[in-house]
């Protein structure tokens, strides 16, 4: 949420007709015939209005000031009186003298609905910059208008009533999803970091997982990954699995980034994934040039050299696999067959050694089936199979990130 700009809400002055250089409204010699206005009205008004032209907003207030002991005045003097200095002390930041006008406008019933509301607006920004919070609270529930709520939350927040500030974030993002809106990002954001403050951690979580989800960012995507690793139950068997995700969304920056990845891809077994993964790294420029560049080249031989003598020695493993009933040894084969071209071979056989049960880690397996249906460009499959995903050692997260970043991607 961006912070309030006092600036730009103070008093709108521009479309109230507040500038040195416009006439202030009500003010001249038509509108003051027009509802006989007496000379001892009309003068001093007249005098404050030259003098705001001439930019001396304080002497127009003094100039005021001598009205304020004239008796008998009309509700249409006491309204161009006020509606003078208003404009005086608006310009000239004497925020009270402001206020009291303001307040005086909008009870005179003198006002169109427009021009009501823009008063109202201008009416809670002197008590926000006034920091009398409780009245510009009050002023917003009367104003009854959805988009100035960022200011009742704001204020809240600047009273250190966190909780309740929370609340109203909550209930404006319930009704937005019940409305089938997308909650707004500015929202998610305040109620996201309110979280990290009061340290309530579960909540933030779920909430810049709704941020990614509904505005995918690195920043966020950062965030969210490196505190899956930091759960006390994820497991180091996963590491390579965080990798993927952040090498399908674009957030490989390093050449120590390609280089760890394609080592602990090359560990898993999958070195036709490992392979693409390098050649990425080559291509960016990240990997072959500076002080490791050799080392770079040997990752690249070996993935290669693997690749090689997988596809002679598949049938054989396969069998072996299928003899001992390793169905997750099954599972690992045909994630490499995926990426090393045998699409459906590879496919069947994932399927065929999840059904069968028995597996040691059969969430990592689905986990790794959704991707594999992701490479084949089955995303409808993959991302049902993600769903499916369960188990608290980071396998869950990781699948509901996984259908994040297939439904939205990353937008910078």
């Amino acid at each position: 949420m961006n912070k309030i700009r006092l600036a730009q809400l103070s008093f709108a002055l521009a479309a109230l007709g507040f500038t040195a250089a416009a006439p202030i409204v009500g003010l001249g010699s038509v509108a003051i015939a027009a509802e006989s206005v007496r000379p001892e009205i009309g003068g001093p008004l007249t005098e404050a209005q030259k003098l705001m032209k001439a930019n001396k907003h304080k002497e127009a207030l003094a100039k005021l000031r001598e009205l304020d002991s004239v008796g008998g005045k009309t509700p249409n003097e006491v309204y161009l009186i006020e509606r003078t200095r208003a404009a005086a002390a608006a310009a000239a930041g004497d925020n009270e003298q402001a206020a009291k006008a303001f307040e005086a406008l909008l009870s005179s019933g003198k006002l169109s609905k427009d021009e009501a509301s823009k008063f109202n607006e201008g009416l809670i920004g002197i008590y926000t910059r006034m920091k009398a919070y409780d009245k510009a609270n009050a002023a917003i529930a009367k104003s009854n208008d959805p988009k100035m709520r960022v200011y009742l939350i704001q204020n809240l927040i600047a009273m250190g009533k966190t909780a309740e500030a929370m609340k109203e974030i909550q209930q404006d993002i319930s009704a937005d999803e019940k409305a089938g809106r997308t909650p707004s990002k500015d929202n998610l954001t305040q109620l996201a970091n309110l979280q990290n403050k009061t340290g309530d951690k579960a909540g933030y979580v779920k909430t810049i997982e709704r941020l990614a989800s509904a505005y995918p960012t690195t920043e966020v995507w950062t965030d969210l990954l490196q505190r899956v690793q930091a759960d006390k139950n994820f497991s180091s068997r996963l590491a390579v699995d965080v990798y993927r995700l952040k090498f399908a969304n674009g957030l490989l920056k390093k050449p120590s980034e390609y280089l760890e990845m394609g080592q602990l891809v090359i560990q898993s077994g999958a070195n036709a994934e490992a392979v693409k993964v390098i050649d990425k790294g080559f291509k960016s420029g990240l990997l072959g040039s500076g002080a490791d560049a050799q080392r770079h080249e040997r990752l690249k031989a070996l993935a290669e050299k693997n690749v090689a003598e997988n596809a002679k020695n598949v049938a054989t493993l396969q069998a072996s696999l299928e003899k001992q009933k390793d169905n997750d040894g099954l599972a690992a084969l045909g994630y490499q067959l995926v990426w090393a071209g045998k699409t459906q071979e590879g496919l069947t056989m994932m399927e065929n050694a999840i059904k069968a049960g028995g597996m040691k880690y059969p969430d990592e397996a689905k986990l790794h089936l959704g991707i594999a249906y992701n490479v084949a460009g089955k995303k409808a499959q993959a991302i049902s199979t993600w769903k499916s995903v369960g188990g608290n050692d980071g396998s869950a997260a990781l699948a509901r990130y996984w259908v994040m970043a297939a439904n939205r991607g990353i937008s910078g």
